[in-house]
């Protein structure tokens, strides 16, 4: 769920149209193509004034382009300086990157680095091969946390009850046709993901991609990002993929979690 979902009511420090401004940008989270005025109201659930003023304004700021031809919009160029903002100023992607890098040498195949954000997590870092699909090459993709290997690995670092209330408020949906839908058995996974210290997912985001994922803890105890190693099923059978990369995976996210401990306590 979107911060711009928060309800307004008893919150004297809400900015109702602040929120409004953001939920015409997160609009274009529900497509890939522009977005006319009426179709940007349709998403947003504003009418049609609002839109056009909301619209005109990011417009003027650049944070959305139009197309003079067709009056169609786009996201505009400085929201990827906000981007470039958050991931310049984030301690943990700034230890990671060089980690990412080592890893991806070591292991030969795609290693990532996402943060966790409730029931998602969001890639910051992606350390590509040279067999990529073009989602798979974007930062800021949020994937689910309950069929990742990744999520999972998050998840079994969490109290039990704070598992079920994220499994509750999430999207069970299948992403293929393997993915984990069942509460009871994604329960399972995440145990079998606490007791070995990584996650397993075979195919239950992309078709043809086995992945392995181990989390990093903060200085509180609390899990705040994973690491990721993806491959192709064709290259590894799942046993020894799981002998080859758990090591590796799990190195990698204890040292981070080791070294953003020392920096926290040092900051303090």
């Amino acid at each position: 769920m979107s911060n711009t979902d928060v309800s307004e009511r008893g919150d004297p420090l809400h900015v109702a149209s602040v929120a409004k401004a953001f939920r015409v940008l997160e609009a274009f989270g529900q497509t890939i193509t522009d977005l006319s005025l009426m179709e940007i109201a349709d998403l947003t659930g504003l009418d049609k004034s609002a839109t056009q003023r909301f619209t005109h304004t990011l417009w003027q700021l650049g944070y959305l382009e139009k197309d003079e031809r067709t009056r169609r919009f786009r996201l505009g160029k400085p929201v990827l300086d906000l981007s470039f903002y958050y991931l310049r100023s984030n301690a943990l992607i700034e230890l990671a990157t060089p980690a990412l890098v080592d890893l991806r040498n070591s292991c030969g195949e795609r290693a990532n680095l996402s943060l966790y954000d409730d029931t998602t997590t969001i890639y910051v870092i992606r350390q590509q091969t040279k067999r990529e699909y073009f989602d798979g090459s974007l930062i800021g993709r949020r994937i689910p946390v309950f069929c990742t290997s990744g999520g999972r690995a998050i998840l079994a670092q969490l109290p039990a009850h704070e598992v079920s209330s994220i499994l509750s408020r999430s999207d069970l949906r299948a992403k293929t046709a393997k993915t984990i839908t069942d509460p009871e058995t994604i329960m399972r996974k995440v145990e079998e993901a606490g007791e070995q210290g990584y996650g397993l997912a075979v195919e239950e985001m992309v078709l043809g991609e086995i992945t392995i994922g181990a989390a990093v803890i903060d200085a509180n105890g609390r899990p705040i990002a994973a690491v990721h190693i993806a491959a192709s099923t064709g290259d590894w059978g799942v046993e020894a993929f799981r002998e080859r990369f758990a090591p590796l995976v799990i190195e990698t996210a204890q040292s981070l979690s080791r070294s953003q401990r020392l920096i926290t306590h040092r900051m303090r």
